[in-house]
């Protein structure tokens, strides 16, 4: 007498199971990509919201370019010294979106600051790059007070420019 019993047998779990992982390696590097993608995409709008900030707090400071990053954060209220443009993220640690982030100020100080405020610049750079290579990023990106974003040619995740106006050496593109 025969039973009937129900169930998969180990080889239709077997092929299941590969039909999963053949799937899941399709769909993991896809998944990854995007997310470097995403992560480029918020390193640049923080750069660009860095470059507005930075413009906004020299109009109303009458100080130059802010001495620092972390004078455009802050709490409330707003004052020269931490003027709430940005979020502390940015302003405090430096770092958002699988990015690490450098200002460089300017190559000359503004002139005698405002009552109780720090000396400000007049001009100012900014980096980008990538905490891993391949991981969190692939491209490093930088600008400076003409607000455009550059990045590297060799897409290698390598160190930005460490100053001013380095932004604008050979291979390192303006984003169109």
């Amino acid at each position: 007498m025969r039973r009937h019993q129900k169930g998969f047998s180990l080889i239709e779990l077997l092929i299941v199971v590969a039909i999963i992982l053949i799937i899941a390696a399709i769909a993991i590097p896809n998944l990854l990509r995007s997310k470097m993608a995403a992560n480029e995409a918020s390193a640049v709008g923080s750069l660009r919201t860095i470059v507005t900030s930075d413009v906004t707090y020299s109009s109303t400071y009458g100080n130059g370019f802010s001495p620092t990053i972390n004078v455009l954060g802050g709490v409330p209220p707003a004052t020269c010294n931490g003027a709430v443009l940005i979020d502390n993220v940015l302003a405090v640690v430096h770092q958002k979106s699988g990015y690490n982030f450098n200002f460089y100020v300017g190559l000359n100080a503004w002139g005698a600051p405002p009552a109780g405020c720090a000396p400000g610049w007049n001009n100012f750079g900014m980096g980008a790059q990538p905490v891993t290579v391949g991981g969190t990023g692939q491209r490093s990106f930088c600008t400076d007070d003409s607000g455009v974003v550059r990045f590297d040619a060799a897409s290698a995740g390598i160190a930005p420019p460490g100053a001013y106006g380095g932004c604008v050496t050979p291979g390192w593109i303006a984003l169109q």
